[in-house]
């Protein structure tokens, strides 16, 4: 099987000589090609057309999120792997948004580096766990500002309410008037910005309420 071909791009000559020499010891890889810069990783990348491309994010121009979009044009096929030390939303969502398949950190065990690198170059995504973090506050619905809160109560209507009772067995089941749940139905309607009990439901599972 043939070995995978790599480019390491960084602007710290002590760290590509690091990676180079991690890199070396597996059998399966073969380090193609070196970068210290944007415009060097550009030619270096569409030269030697590697399977895997490691980069950091800030290096002289261009960088990041534009660096990869830029790679990624040049040789389609290429897999992009950011390693870098940076980990902010400024950084991350840009680079995930260009193309990147794999964000790591540069504190990253070798043989994490190693099974990221086999795994980028079969187009599967790898994350660090603190990168990760970061994308998933972005995407997960955000909660319900204080003030729109569900109470116990409402909570409790709109358990049952999933789960297919109809407003009198729910009133049934808490003991309380068939009146007081369609009030409290409406007072979940309002905070949850929606028209009916379906939509209450389906935006309680969306928000993590149920």
């Amino acid at each position: 099987m043939a070995a995978l071909r790599l480019v390491v791009v960084d602007d710290h000559p002590v760290v590509r000589d690091g990676l180079r020499g991690m890199l070396g010891t597996q059998p399966d890889f073969e380090l193609a090609g070196e970068a210290a810069t944007g415009s060097e990783a550009l030619t270096v990348v569409a030269a030697v057309r590697p399977d895997v491309v490691l980069t950091d994010l800030r290096l002289p121009e261009p960088s990041g999120g534009t660096l990869i979009r830029l790679l990624l044009e040049r040789v389609p096929t290429a897999r992009v792997l950011v390693l870098t030390t940076h980990d902010t939303d400024s950084d991350v969502l840009p680079a995930v948004e260009a193309g990147a398949i794999g964000y790591l950190l540069k504190d990253a065990p070798r043989e994490e580096l190693f099974r990221a690198v086999r795994a980028a170059a079969r187009g599967e995504t790898v994350l660090s766990p603190t990168v990760a973090a970061v994308l998933l506050a972005r995407v997960r619905p955000k909660k319900l500002a204080p003030t729109t809160q569900l109470s116990s109560r409402e909570r409790e209507i709109l358990a049952l309410v999933a789960e297919g009772r109809t407003n009198r067995e729910t009133a049934a089941a808490l003991f309380i008037s068939e009146a007081t749940v369609k009030t409290h139905l409406l007072h979940i309607y309002a905070k949850l910005e929606v028209p009916d009990r379906a939509s209450a439901v389906s935006a309680a599972h969306r928000r993590g309420i149920l």
